[in-house]
């Protein structure tokens, strides 16, 4: 039960709100390119013969990685549900996506660059240390489990 308070653990600030409302969208807007083919997207298959191609394989099974947390866990954002360790996997998405894509490319989004990804790992960080806050169905877990204890 204490890791359950853990994890979901948060304070009753409304700071988080807009953080986890634009990554979630963000998050699941591009998930969903990888996983549905939705906005413009390559879907599984293209995303993951892109992925072979900078050397991420097998390609199918990491765009389904990718595609899945971005797209659950974008949405898991937006409700405030499990938000710190989803932002963990999140991070750890963006910091492989830096790596593996945009590093070479410079800072800029018009050359392809990082900035993007680095404002969504910032994002992902700042709700790793504060979690949901308040309006998140982490709070009302926390305050669920201290009544009980």
């Amino acid at each position: 039960m204490k890791l359950i308070t853990n994890i979901v653990k948060t304070d009753d600030s409304i700071s988080t709100l807009p953080l986890r409302l634009v990554a979630g969208v963000i998050f699941s807007a591009h998930g969903s390119q990888k996983l549905f083919s939705w906005f413009g997207g390559y879907g599984l298959e293209g995303t993951g013969q892109w992925m072979e191609t900078i050397g991420l394989a097998p390609g199918f099974f990491m765009a389904l990685l990718a595609g899945s947390a971005e797209f659950f866990g974008g949405l898991l954002l937006i409700a405030g549900f499990l938000t710190r360790p989803i932002s963990a996997i999140l991070a750890f998405t963006m910091v492989m996506a830096i790596l593996s894509v945009h590093i070479g490319n410079g800072l800029f989004m018009s050359n392809n660059g990082y900035e993007f990804g680095l404002s969504l790992l910032a994002m992902s960080l700042a709700l790793i240390i504060q979690g949901g806050g308040k309006f998140s169905v982490d709070i009302a877990i926390s305050k669920k489990l201290k009544s009980k204890f």
